[in-house]
C-alpha cells in the first residue's frame, strides 16, 4: 500500500487539540515531535556538548510538529481534504495554536488538486445518486448527477462521511424542504438536496475559500434556488425566511457536540438532522448529547468506522 507522509506545524498548545482532530479522521499512529522534549533534553544533556547549532535552536524554538500518515488513494485525499478544513477552522478559533501550517511529503501545496485529480472518479452513492467530477464524463444511467469540482475543500464524495450524509438526504428528501447544509465545504449536500427535490438550500462555510468554491458548483449545477455564505456554525444563519425541515451538518463530533443546544430554533416542526463526520467510538457520546436536549436518534447509517445519525425532537416536546 502507498502512504502520503504529512506534517502539521503548531504551537505546544495545539499538540493534543491537533492529535484529537486527527483522531476525529480516523489517523492513528501520529508522530509528535515536541519542542519541549528538545529543550529539556538541552538542559539535561550540557555537559556532552561545547557548541549546538543556533539555527537547530531557534528550528526548535515554541514549534511542534505532528506527523501522520494517510493511504495514497482516494479516501486519503478525502480525509486530507477534511484535516484541511478542520485546520482553518481551528486557525480562526485558537491562533494560539498557531502556525497550523500542513505540509505533505514530496507534494507542493499548489499540486495537491491535480494530484487528487487522479484519484476521483465518477462515483455511484445511493440508490440514486452519480457524483461526477467536472474533468469527467459518465453515463449516469438514470440517476441524479451531482458535478463538481472540489478545489481544496472537502465533499467530493470519496470520504465515507460524505457519502453518508448523501445516502440520508437520499432517503428523506421527498419534495419541497427546506434544507441548511452547515460546513458546505464543496458544496455537494446543497447540490444533492436540491436534485432530490428540496424547494430552498442554504449553504453556509467558516472558511470562505469553500464558499467560493461551493458558489463556482452551484452555479455551474445549474441551480437557482441555493444560496451560499460565511457562517461559524449557526451564528449567521438566516432565518427571516422561516426555520429548516432538514439540517445537514457533516463536521466532527466535537462540533456537532457544540452547535447541539442550538439546534432547535434552527429546526421546523417534524424537522430532521442529519449529522455525519461522527466516528462511530464516539457515536454514544453524540447521541446522550443529543437525548440531553430533546432529540432522539431515529435512523443510523454506518461505513468503516463513520456513522451518520438523523435525529429529530423527541415526542411531546
Amino acid at each position: 500500500m502507498d502512504w502520503l507522509e504529512l506534517k502539521i506545524d503548531t504551537a505546544p498548545a495545539g499538540i493534543d487539540p491537533v492529535t484529537e482532530m486527527l483522531t476525529e479522521h480516523g489517523v492513528t499512529g501520529v508522530i509528535i515531535d515536541d519542542q519541549r522534549d528538545f529543550q529539556d533534553f538541552m538542559a539535561h544533556n550540557q555537559a556532552y556538548w561545547d557548541y549546538v547549532d543556533e539555527d537547530l535552536v531557534k528550528e526548535k524554538e515554541n514549534l511542534c510538529r505532528v506527523t501522520f500518515y494517510v493511504e495514497n488513494s482516494p479516501a486519503g485525499y478525502g480525509t486530507i481534504a477534511a484535516i484541511r478544513m478542520d485546520m482553518h477552522a481551528m486557525k480562526q478559533k485558537h491562533p494560539e495554536y498557531a502556525p497550523l501550517l500542513l505540509t505533505m511529503e514530496n507534494v507542493k501545496d499548489e499540486d495537491w488538486e491535480n494530484n487528487w485529480k487522479q484519484f476521483y472518479k465518477p462515483m455511484e452513492i445511493g440508490e440514486r445518486l452519480l457524483v461526477i467530477p467536472a474533468w469527467e464524463k459518465a453515463d449516469p444511467k438514470g440517476r441524479v448527477t451531482l458535478t463538481l469540482n472540489p478545489g481544496l475543500t472537502f465533499g467530493t464524495g470519496s470520504h465515507a462521511t460524505t457519502r453518508l450524509c448523501l445516502q440520508a438526504l437520499e432517503q428523506h428528501i421527498h419534495g419541497g424542504e427546506k434544507v441548511l447544509d452547515l460546513g458546505c465545504g464543496s458544496g455537494i449536500l446543497s447540490i444533492c438536496a436540491s436534485k432530490l427535490g428540496a424547494s430552498q438550500c442554504a449553504a453556509y462555510d467558516l472558511d470562505p475559500t469553500a464558499v467560493r468554491v461551493a458558489r463556482e458548483n452551484i452555479e455551474a449545477s445549474g441551480a437557482k434556488n441555493i444560496t451560499c455564505d460565511v457562517s461559524d456554525l449557526l451564528r449567521d444563519v438566516d432565518l427571516s425566511g422561516g426555520r429548516y425541515d432538514i439540517i445537514a451538518a457533516n463536521i466532527v463530533a466535537d462540533i456537532i457536540l457544540r452547535m447541539t443546544p442550538d439546534v432547535d430554533k434552527y429546526l421546523a416542526d417534524g424537522g430532521i438532522l442529519i449529522a455525519s463526520g461522527i466516528i462511530c467510538p464516539r457515536r454514544e457520546e453524540v447521541e446522550a448529547c443529543f437525548a440531553a436536549h430533546g432529540f432522539e436518534v431515529f435512523d443510523s447509517l454506518v461505513e468503516n468506522d463513520w456513522c451518520a445519525l438523523a435525529v429529530r425532537r423527541k415526542k411531546g416536546l
